[in-house]
């Protein structure tokens, strides 16, 4: 079957367009033309009734949904449930996100994101392992008891999935600049997080290999006078991306703003770090035995320690737009066209000729109404 999507504002990924039509075949757009010269061959036409059509959004890092938590799970299952709750808030490609753990289950994640992939579970684009290879001294809410040093063992296992897409998130301190390019090599986005790196340790990561790093300004060491720390590294960096979260919580919107300022075009990706509570009813669960208690859509400790968010990505699109003042089309790029860059994901993120249909349907509020996975509507 070959459909036409009409009458929306489409938003290709640089530019919109009025009048035109998108033209999908299978799992992919095939065409893009003038709303009044639809080509032969098309069986379906749908009528986007003057909303807007942009690229679907690209989540590298989300821990659990609809109630479920990869960590307590780790199973094809879980991670469909995830799907398909943030597939209710424009996600229409994730990558499955595991906390510190034991390597055991850091081994059952793996397998269940590979058969998950060979499942054709909607969206499932790779997986995303935060530690736990981690230091102490910036461990957020993760338990440091699991932390790991990268040994031959733990290589082995991080370059095992072979399908897909495999983030890290590592200390780059904790390991060797040799072991970054050898995991680089082998086709890992190693990400820097939860570390205590200063500039200068920052800095020859980079050099080895680091390409991303986790949740700016969150678990890292600040930018200050006279030590520019991880952050300083970050925003002084052309070529590295780096994860934000705009949850209202995490980071304060006017800091953001100044770093995106500062950071160079097409490198700041919003990501979730999403909980179980995103599309679930009871809003808390429990992480490694700890409460997590959700008030006004923040996750704490009883300590008051962030664990995560309760942030879907529309929201976070909506308060890049609205918290921070980033301009709308930026925004939307931020959730789809620079982490699938990030990720080396080649026909995701735009809405374009051979790229893969995923895309959203949203109104003027940001409320997603219609989805479109590969062709596939929910």
């Amino acid at each position: 079957m070959t459909t036409a999507l009409v009458n929306g504002s489409i938003f290709t990924g640089n530019a919109w367009l009025s009048n035109h039509a998108v033209i999908i075949s299978g799992e992919k757009i095939i065409a893009m033309c003038e709303s009044n010269n639809l080509p032969a061959g098309v069986t379906n036409t749908i009528d986007l009734q003057g909303q807007r059509l942009i690229p679907g959004l690209i989540d590298t890092q989300v821990n659990g949904g609809g109630g479920a938590l990869l960590n307590d799970a780790p199973t094809v299952e879980t991670i469909r449930i995830m799907g398909e709750a943030h597939r209710k808030f424009g996600t229409t490609g994730f990558y499955p996100t595991l906390i510190s753990d034991d390597l055991s289950v850091v081994a059952k994640a793996i397998d269940a994101v590979r058969q998950a992939i060979a499942e054709k579970v909607p969206g499932v684009l790779g997986i995303h392992l935060e530690g736990p290879f981690l230091n102490p001294e910036r461990k957020g809410v993760h338990d440091a008891s699991k932390f790991k040093i990268i040994d031959e063992a733990a290589f082995e296992l991080l370059t095992s999935l072979k399908v897909g897409k495999t983030l890290i998130t590592i200390a780059p301190e904790l390991t060797t600049p040799d072991m970054i390019k050898r995991l680089a090599d082998a086709g890992v986005i190693v990400a820097a997080g939860h570390s205590a790196a200063n500039y200068e340790q920052t800095k020859t990561a980079l050099a080895a290999g680091v390409s991303s790093f986790t949740h700016l300004f969150n678990a890292m060491t600040p930018f200050t006078s006279r030590e520019p720390g991880m952050v300083g590294a970050i925003l002084e960096d052309k070529n590295s991306w780096c994860g934000i979260i705009v949850d209202g919580y995490h980071v304060h919107p006017a800091t953001l703003k100044v770093a995106h300022q500062a950071k160079a075009a097409g490198k700041m990706v919003l990501v979730t770090d999403a909980m179980p509570s995103v599309g679930a009813v009871n809003k808390n669960f429990m992480l490694g035995g700890e409460l997590i208690q959700c008030k006004d859509g923040k996750l704490t400790t009883a300590t008051g320690t962030l664990a995560g968010s309760d942030l879907d990505m529309l929201a976070a699109v909506k308060n890049t737009v609205e918290l921070v003042g980033i301009d709308l089309n930026e925004a939307i790029q931020m959730a789809s066209q620079y982490p699938a860059d990030m990720m080396g994901e080649k026909n995701l993120g735009a809405i374009k000729v051979g790229y893969k249909a995923s895309m959203i349907l949203i109104d003027e509020n940001f409320q997603q109404l219609r989805s479109w996975i590969d062709g596939s509507e929910l």
